[in-house]
């Protein structure tokens, strides 16, 4: 009775067991199945991180509020710039964002903070930069605290800044890049590609950049948020033809 009862139970299992294994196999998914499934979960995770980007790339509503005036004028804007170090880093990968340049850098001719053609900003490790590939440079002072609104055309620094002459060809211009790296005058104003980034003041940039733009830029530090990023309001004073490069031969 005792063999009996367990071979009974023995069978009993057995069959679970099988049954078990087909629901397995029937639940399986297909990989065409797994890979349709891991696509859709990459789709909904990129969008949320998009507009999480957006977001952060957006300077703060208080921030447009107090701008609010300046901005109401013809040829100016408000942005932030994100610390690279932090936001373009892999020593931050939570951090890193997918935005070429990681939200660091911007074209105030295209209004772009995807680094690339025509990037005339950037801020890394406190400092403000205006000259980053190839022969393309660009000439960055800090006029300390003065009223963004008071830059014109007639003002002196702007107009030895709108009269100097760029490089036409690819040995000057690197030789102008070199020139402002280290520190030159144009008049009585020292210019630098990259200057230390200080909240209240203001700044005036000339950035050329071959075969997409040339202008000449104020803008102004106006507050820097916790995360090191800076807000800046900027205006557009002047816009150059599209320059064009004579390469060495």
């Amino acid at each position: 009775m005792r063999i009996k009862r367990i071979l009974a139970n023995a069978l009993v299992l057995s069959a679970a067991i099988g049954l078990f294994s087909i629901s397995s196999l029937a639940q399986t998914p297909s990989r065409e199945d797994l890979l349709k499934e891991l696509e859709s979960k990459n789709s909904e995770l990129l969008k949320e991180l998009k507009k999480i980007e957006q977001q952060l790339l957006l300077p703060s509503d208080e921030d447009r509020e107090a701008n609010a005036e300046f901005l109401a004028q013809p040829d100016t804007g408000l942005v932030r710039l994100l610390p690279r170090e932090i936001y373009d880093s892999y020593e931050h990968p939570e951090r890193r964002l997918g935005i070429r340049g990681g939200g660091s850098y911007y074209s105030f001719t295209r209004q772009t903070h995807e680094y690339g053609w025509g990037t005339q900003i950037g801020l890394e490790q406190g400092q403000l930069k205006t000259s980053f590939a190839g022969a393309d440079y660009g000439l960055l002072a800090n006029l300390g605290d003065v009223p963004l609104y008071t830059l014109s055309l007639d003002q002196n620094a702007v107009k030895m800044l709108v009269l100097y002459e760029r490089a036409g060809d690819e040995p000057r211009a690197r030789a102008e890049y070199q020139r402002f790296v280290t520190g030159s005058n144009l008049g009585e104003t020292p210019y630098k590609t990259s200057l230390p980034a200080k909240v209240n003041n203001t700044y005036l940039m000339r950035g050329i950049h071959y075969g997409d733009s040339d202008v000449v830029v104020a803008f102004r530090v106006t507050r820097k948020d916790t995360d090191g990023s800076l807000i800046i309001a900027w205006k557009l004073l002047n816009k150059f033809s599209k320059p064009e490069l004579a390469r060495a031969q």
